[in-house]
């Protein structure tokens, strides 16, 4: 009977080193793959302040709070089960997809480039917004930046995916999950 319990203890044993090198795994595929993605989390990172422009400053942590709980929500619900289903079913169209995404991302930077030297109405001041009710102007401020997030997540979640090892399923998944959330929390 000792010798069944031993048995047991070392079989559990072995299992929780399997867990632990495959938490070390994913934190690993993690940390190489968002790595490959700085450029667009850059890119998120520089969005975010325009959004808190013109709020108190007692409003700022939690208007980002709302962006984030958005984010998260993006990344996991949306962008993680697509992306899966890309990397399982048409892996082909990840570079097509990755190439989109660097042109779009190209043609916004030309864009703001070209507004700040050839300025006009709309984005010099020429529509103000509604300011009579500061909670449905940061609603629609959070909304905006949840959606301007989406287009941004979708680039790197893309890129991330295109830097994760060819694995199984429920590795890349995490290895997905946990890229998509330290961005977020770095951003």
């Amino acid at each position: 009977m000792a010798g069944g319990l031993l048995a047991l203890l070392d079989d559990v044993a072995s299992i929780a080193k399997v867990a632990a090198a495959s938490i070390d795994d994913v934190a690993a595929g993690a940390a190489k793959a968002s790595a490959k993605a700085a450029g667009a989390v850059i890119d998120d990172a520089a969005v975010t302040p325009k959004y808190l422009h013109g709020f108190e400053a007692k409003r700022e942590l939690p208007i980002i709070w709302k962006i984030a709980k958005g984010s998260i929500k993006n990344k996991l619900l949306i962008l993680l089960p697509v992306a899966l289903l890309l990397a399982n079913f048409a892996p082909w169209l990840i570079s097509p997809l990755l190439m989109i995404g660097g042109a779009y991302l190209c043609f916004e930077g030309a864009e703001k480039v070209l507004h700040a030297f050839l300025p006009h109405d709309e984005h010099n001041g020429g529509e103000q917004e509604e300011v009579d009710d500061p909670a449905h102007l940061e609603e629609k401020k959070a909304a905006g930046a949840i959606k301007t997030d989406f287009i941004l997540s979708a680039e790197i979640m893309t890129i991330i995916l295109s830097g994760i090892p060819q694995s199984n399923f429920w590795m890349e998944a995490a290895t997905l999950a946990v890229a998509g959330i330290g961005i977020t929390v770095a951003v």
